[in-house]
């Protein structure tokens, strides 16, 4: 028969699945015991109504009854106490509490919090996905980019930074709120990759009517108290325009890199020039352009160019950037916004779903910052 201290090693690669770390180094498992060939395990829960909790008793499962000797697990389940969740926050890297300054430094701010993706030697790189004007499908690309990097094997999150017209979370498939841990905010994830929204904490329906202060003080906490667990890219979808919200991400995200969508026609590529030209006042470099629905593909076989042809490409030598992929103009595409299903998971030989591994990969692989940012030099 295994000791005790062989079933907590069997739990020990066992994983939290939200916050990806060791339930047994998180202080999850409070007891083992063996009754017979019973495993009798409690496990304390991070917050009570834990969404995972099937998921993590069928992981526990697995683990124990691979022991030779053990037949069955009796599972109970407690919740942690505040000093418990305290000392996860401390392991996941966020021993600070909400409105101190965080441990890591960064770039601070009005509220002394500090934005983890500035600090020297982060490797996450911030993706600020813009455009001139709304209608231009820029939070499908968003989404289907994020989706199509975590498939290529990259830790990915998204931040719905729409505020007023947010709509990522029904586009990801998200199907449960972030969790709460001592004032850090875990974020949901689907399809591979972590988003937040303030779609989470606004009834259904419901208008988020805010001036610039509120605003600004949303995105904070979506890059602050939000637990990333410094993820490669961490894409942004922006919402249309130069007003508040893209100045205040230009000044909470200076390492970020913008990619502008447009539609093929001269009204929206003049449009999306101001976005283009907003970025390079705030010396945020404009890194390629994305053309959506260039073309419709009829019945016939034959290609429509319904808004025209040639603007992303003429936005994209304007600026001296590469246009980095032309998407056509699809229903399946607009059916998995819908539906919470992208067109990358839901038809991934399809020819929109190849059309944004292209894009993701140059993203990833062609586009990547020169500038070296490293922890161990500094300026003093």
């Amino acid at each position: 028969m295994p000791t005790t201290e062989q079933i907590i090693d069997a739990l020990r690669p066992v994983e939290d699945p939200e916050l990806h770390r060791s339930i047994v180094d998180l202080g999850m498992v409070r007891s083992v015991q063996l009754d017979g060939t019973t495993a009798r395990i409690e496990i304390a829960l991070t917050v009570p109504g834990c969404p995972l909790k099937n998921e993590i008793q069928s992981r526990v499962a697995t683990a124990v009854t691979a022991l030779d000797g053990i037949t069955s697990v009796a599972l109970d389940f407690g919740v942690m106490t505040d000093d418990e969740r305290g000392k996860v926050r401390e392991i996941m890297g966020g021993a600070a509490r909400a409105g101190e300054q965080h441990s890591h430094g960064g770039h601070g701010h009005a509220e002394g919090k500090a934005v983890p993706f500035n600090e020297p030697g982060n490797k996450t790189r911030p993706l600020l996905i813009s455009s001139g004007k709304g209608g231009v499908g820029k939070s499908s690309v968003t989404v289907n980019i994020a989706v199509a990097l975590a498939q290529q094997g990259y830790k990915v999150g998204v931040v719905d930074a729409d505020i007023y017209g947010y709509s990522i979370p029904r586009m990801l498939g998200t199907d449960r709120d972030p969790v709460v841990i001592d004032d850090m905010l875990v974020p949901p994830e689907a399809n591979g990759v972590t988003c937040i929204s303030i779609g989470y904490f606004v009834p259904e329906g419901q208008a988020v009517i805010w001036r610039g202060p509120m605003l600004h003080k949303a995105l904070e906490q979506f890059l602050a108290d939000v637990f990333w667990d410094d993820p490669d890219f961490l894409l942004i979808d922006m919402p249309p325009g130069t007003g508040d919200i893209a100045l205040s991400l230009s000044q909470y995200l200076p390492r970020g890199e913008v990619y502008v969508v447009t539609t093929p026609q001269p009204a929206a590529q003049k449009v999306a020039r101001l976005s283009a030209a907003m970025a390079q006042k705030v010396n945020l470099p404009v890194k390629g352009i994305i053309e959506n629905m260039s073309w419709f593909t009829g019945d016939d076989g034959k290609q429509y160019e319904i808004f025209g042809a040639g603007g992303g490409q003429e936005l994209a030598d304007e600026l001296g950037v590469p246009l980095l992929g032309q998407l056509p103009l699809v229903t399946a595409l607009r059916e998995g916004g819908d539906d919470g299903k992208p067109i990358t998971v839901a038809d991934p030989e399809s020819e929109s779903a190849k059309a944004f591994h292209a894009i993701a990969t140059r993203i990833a692989t062609e586009l990547k910052p020169k500038k070296v940012f490293s922890a161990a030099l500094k300026v003093n």
